[in-house]
């Protein structure tokens, strides 16, 4: 299926392409046949193709193979709680086990094909999985759950053996969460709790716990989804599903390693045309984080660079720790949509409120001065020596008596004010009892978002235990750093969806005219001269210096007469990346003899460095500008991706880039530029005239239309530099480098 763990089908006029191991079945797009309109110009899907797992969380009937009841075996108690998972949830449980008659008092079939009825669901409790999959496939299961391990996570031999089973699955037409996966979606949940609930995705379901413990908390869950290593099932497949169920408020991830790049944005992107937010533990940031993350679930990590960009561009919140996820998704399950984006930050101490406003205001959240009208309104409670411009510092007496809740309301009745945050750092009965419980009774009557930090230690206050968390309304937090992380997901949640456009959309379904061009200049595992490259950024109308490719020495002076000094001299070939490192550059080149002369020079270097030269290029002399680099690279998880950043000589040491994940718009390039360090170059700094921004934008948009469609062909574009000039003078590519796959 496109879109799934069953392969990525590549169906374009170039090549078939299949990522994933096995023979698969003919592509489909929810059971028919793709056509144009599902797929874009370089063959890959549009939409996320969304399983039915209805009858995995909720099947009638279920099958355990290998059902043990003999104590001591490792699949007894697997047994048993898959027992009383089936009771919880109404489904008909079948044993199976060659040599027993019953388990657990049960009466057990000694094979798949023995079992009285069609079942929804096996569970494998068998070593290897692999010989069960053809039978489970014609007693026509629908899915099976493998919690063996010795798969892809200990190396080459067990990932050999993983592509063996999920060939197997493939070929069966079951679908598979698994192997090395666990009994976590298969634990008791609470009935009793109401409102949104968080749906959460594991793939090592140790590190689902925290989230899981929430319910404690008051706080729904509805579904886990420990999805192991992946053989089939993986964390997209579950997004798509989640992001359609309507109790699902929230979906919480930690992901190891993306299998399937593509599908994962299609994923996202469903879930952000729903409105349902998508929060993620991305482990892998570093160097020794993605080593491990590695070894433990075979798959690759990706670039994390990559990762984060793709993320944020299809609106997954990424936090860093399981203490955020935890807190994030909670508050993104409950919270309604904010009437406005202002914080107020209200505290019984001037120093707790002053502290927290730092903190916030440094996260980027905003925090409007308060009107003098309503600064006026809050000195009748509160003392006039008192700030309460916001922060707003009531000094502690009023909120013992009646003045608490007016101040509150006051706050909340502002229309710059979405979201109220009261740091308590500590209990001080009554003072910290009465501010609780004017807050959750607050909270009843507004739609705005309430939130408190509880400081203290200790946790066992009746304020905090029964007032604040036994409140639906009010989002409590236990640190300042985690109120902050949360209540800048949920403004940036719903800033991002609600005016979200799918890229997918608008994608392109048809090669252009300046793809037939470009196909012409491609060399095939080669690396073009930079004459060659510049050709192809022509194609696709990207502006090059005017200038000529000569061979001797007169026709350079010819060129350069043609072409209109100063000129620059460069000598171009198919094997030079950096020609400035070699000396073969020449600027402000102003008359015939200088261009005689670096002529010679030029060849002379070449012959002496032994570097093949297909001419000398003698170019325009393009000097006023702001330097910046576009390109296309390869990412192994996500295919070609774009970047664009500070350029010149220095941009490996500035490092100064963002990248995004092709399709995207107008609005993505301009949000690539605003993410730069060095942006205020382009608004014109000590003097300098402002650039232009809108021709950078154009040409980052076209050369992600030639990594659309020459996706298959070019593994490697790089435009350094691209020289944007002052504003309405547009953009010229002055040097251009490109690798043909």
């Amino acid at each position: 299926m496109l879109g799934s763990t069953h392969g990525t089908f590549t169906t374009d006029r170039r090549r078939t392409h299949v990522v994933a191991c096995g023979e698969p079945p003919p592509p489909t797009i929810h059971g028919r046949a793709p056509t144009t309109d599902d797929l874009d110009v370089s063959g890959r899907p549009l939409h996320a193709d969304v399983p039915d797992l209805d009858r995995f969380f909720r099947p009638e009937s279920v099958a355990v193979i290998g059902a043990s009841d003999a104590e001591g075996r490792p699949g007894t108690g697997i047994t048993r709680q898959l027992i009383a998972w089936a009771e919880r949830v109404g489904a008909r449980l079948h044993p199976v086990h060659p040599t027993r008659r019953e388990v657990f008092g049960i009466p057990c079939s000694p094979s798949v094909a023995d079992l009285p009825e069609q079942v929804d669901l096996a569970a494998l409790l068998v070593a290897d999985p692999l010989p069960a999959i053809e039978q489970l496939a014609e007693a026509k299961v629908r899915f099976a759950v493998a919690f063996a391990s010795g798969f892809a996570e200990t190396g080459e031999e067990g990932a050999a053996a993983q592509a063996r089973l999920a060939a197997a699955v493939r070929r069966s037409g079951l679908r598979l969460l698994g192997p090395n996966t666990n009994l976590n979606a298969f634990e008791e949940f609470r009935e009793d709790l109401e409102g949104p609930a968080i749906a959460l995705i594991t793939q090592s379901g140790h590190q689902g716990r925290p989230v899981f413990a929430l319910q404690e908390l008051g706080i729904r869950l509805s579904h886990w989804a420990p999805t192991g290593n992946e053989a089939d099932l993986e964390a997209s497949d579950f997004i798509s599903y989640f992001a359609e169920r309507p109790e699902v408020g929230a979906i919480a991830c930690y992901v190891e390693g993306l299998k399937d790049g593509r599908a994962f944005l299609l994923a996202a992107d469903r879930a952000a045309r729903r409105g349902v937010p998508v929060v993620a533990v991305k482990v892998g940031r570093t160097e020794t984080g993605a080593r491990m993350a590695a070894s433990h679930t075979g798959k690759l990590t990706g670039a994390d660079a990559v990762v984060d960009a793709a993320m944020r561009q299809f609106g997954v919140l990424r936090v860093d720790g399981l203490d955020e996820l935890q807190d994030t998704a909670a508050l993104l399950a409950r919270a309604r949509r904010p009437s406005a984006e202002g914080v107020a930050v209200y505290s019984i101490s001037g120093g707790t409120g002053a502290h927290f406003s730092d903190l916030a205001a440094e996260a980027g959240l905003m925090l409007p001065t308060l009107s003098a009208a309503k600064q006026a309104e809050l000195h009748q409670w509160i003392p006039e020596y008192l700030s309460v411009a916001n922060p707003v510092d009531n000094g502690g007496h009023p909120v013992g008596d009646w003045r608490g809740r007016k101040i509150i309301d006051a706050i909340l009745d502002d229309p710059q004010v979405g979201v109220l945050i009261c740091p308590i750092t500590g209990p001080f009965p009554p003072m910290s009892d009465k501010l609780a419980q004017d807050l959750v009774d607050a909270a009843e009557e507004t739609d705005k978002l309430v939130c408190v930090v509880w400081g203290s230690p200790v946790g066992t206050e009746d304020a905090y235990r029964r007032t604040l968390l036994g409140s639906s309304r009010v989002a409590t937090f236990r640190t300042f750093a985690n109120c902050i992380t949360a209540v800048r997901a949920h403004l940036d949640h719903h800033r991002f969806t609600a005016g979200y456009r799918s890229p997918f959309d608008e994608a392109p379904r048809t090669p252009s005219p300046s793809f037939r061009k470009a196909q012409a200049l491609m060399r095939p595992g080669q690396q073009l001269s930079e004459h060659a490259a510049k050709q192809l950024l022509r194609a696709y109308g990207i502006r090059v210096p005017r200038e000529q490719l000569v061979t001797s020495a007169a026709a350079a002076v010819r060129a350069a007469g043609l072409v209109g000094y100063p000129v620059v001299m460069k000598a171009s070939g198919p094997q030079l990346a950096h020609k400035t490192e070699l000396g073969l550059v020449k600027i402000g080149l102003t008359s015939a003899s200088q261009v005689r002369d670096a002529y010679r020079e030029l060849t002379d270097i070449a012959r002496y460095e032994d570097v093949p030269l297909d001419g000398v290029l003698v170019c325009q002399m393009v000097e006023r500008g702001v330097e910046m680099v576009v390109g296309v690279t390869h990412d192994a998880l996500f295919g070609p991706t774009v970047t664009v950043g500070l350029g010149g000589v220095l941009v490996e040491v500035l490092r100064d880039a963002a990248v995004r994940v092709p399709p995207f718009g107008e609005d993505q390039a301009k949000a690539m530029l605003s993410e730069l360090r060095g942006r205020a170059l382009l608004s014109g700094v000590r003097g300098a005239a402002p650039a232009d921004v809108d021709a950078l934008v154009e040409v980052v948009l076209r050369v992600q239309r030639m990594a659309l469609e020459l996706g298959d062909e070019i593994a490697e574009l790089d435009i350094n530099p691209l020289m944007v000039l002052p504003r309405g003078q547009g953009a010229v590519a002055l040097d251009a480098f490109a690798v043909c796959r």
